[in-house]
């Protein structure tokens, strides 16, 4: 009897140390990845899906530059794209929980999280870039940066992301009425998957990293996205119509854990933040010059490029603005387009 509580009590004790090493261990590691005193290098891990090629992931890695510059090499974002560390609302829900400290992603993905997101999702709700940069930039954008606070997110900047247009396997989109009974695949977004079913298609939420797969068997017969996202998923080798009616305009945005945010120092905190401005001015004009660039190059691949009259697409999705009549989106949409 003495020996097994003897060994027990043996075990006790080296389950308490081998705890209490682990707990340190993980201490040390939180405030090395999450954000720690000013004087230890501060590693910030960074997700997202996009391809290495992709305009936006060559934006986050100028922000990653600058702030290990501006920093004195005291700040490294590590960046892993190509959902390494998971899809776009799972990456969200680790930040949330400061399991991770930044995130790349769409707009229509934050709509789970921050409802107001969703007005992104209305169909031709800027008049042409400025207006869309006017809104980005001023009041609006920064109250959808700061609106996710409340669930741990800290809004950070936006990236362009340019618009999205249908591209399709049999035949192009060149008025409404031909998404009509098409299985096309939307973001996991409930404006997105609304605007499909407005033109009577059949949305079809697939995670980006399976599209391609799902393009080649079949399991849907279209999808929309923007010209360097056409490109960079190799979409392009099984959609060989790309209709550009640019419905809708979603930003991408770069998100911080609320929780990671609130461990770095103000001088931290001053260093992303100017390491992200900075990062900005250089996307939004790469984003041009590949924008461009992907559309020359897929149709030296053999896709049709087409420009429909965009006014029967306007008419065909008005409903969705009718329906949010003197609701929060709707309010938020009105005052959108009031900016000059």
């Amino acid at each position: 009897m003495r020996k097994e509580t003897s060994f027990l009590a043996v075990g006790l004790v080296a389950g308490a140390l081998l705890t209490a090493v682990a707990f340190i261990a993980i201490q040390r590691s939180q405030a090395t990845s999450g954000g720690g005193g000013a004087d230890a290098r501060t590693v910030l891990k960074l997700g997202h899906a996009l391809d290495q090629s992709h305009p936006v992931h060559a934006g986050m890695e100028f922000m990653a530059e600058r702030l290990a510059a501006i920093s004195g090499g005291s700040m490294e974002i590590q960046i892993f794209p190509n959902g390494q560390l998971g899809s776009e609302p799972e990456t969200v829900e680790q930040l949330q929980r400061g399991a991770l400290a930044m995130v790349k992603t769409s707009a229509a993905a934050m709509e789970g999280f921050v409802p107001e997101m969703a007005v992104f999702g209305l169909p031709y709700l800027f008049r042409d870039n400025d207006h869309y940069w006017n809104v980005l930039n001023g009041a609006i954008g920064k109250e959808l940066l700061a609106a996710g606070a409340p669930v741990g997110i800290h809004g950070l900047c936006y990236y362009d992301s340019g618009s999205r247009s249908f591209y399709t396997i049999d035949g192009p989109v060149l008025e409404p009425g031909a998404v009509k009974g098409e299985k096309i695949r939307t973001l996991q977004s409930r404006m997105a998957m609304d605007l499909i079913s407005t033109l009577d298609g059949a949305p079809t939420p697939i995670p980006w990293g399976e599209l391609y797969t799902a393009l080649q068997q079949r399991m849907v017969d279209g999808a929309e996205n923007n010209p360097p996202s056409f490109l960079s998923s190799r979409h392009y080798e099984v959609a060989k119509h790309y209709s550009l009616d640019e419905h809708t305009r979603i930003p991408d945005m770069v998100i911080f854990s609320q929780t990671i945010w609130d461990r770095l120092s103000a001088q931290q905190q001053a260093w992303v933040e100017q390491a992200a401005e900075e990062s900005v001015v250089f996307q939004r004009q790469l984003w041009e010059e590949k924008t461009a660039e992907a559309l020359t190059q897929v149709e030296a691949a053999g896709v049709t490029v087409y420009r429909p009259d965009k006014g029967p697409f306007v008419a065909a999705t008005a409903p969705l603005y009718t329906q949010f009549t003197g609701t929060p989106i709707g309010r938020l949409a009105e005052r959108i387009r009031e900016v000059k």
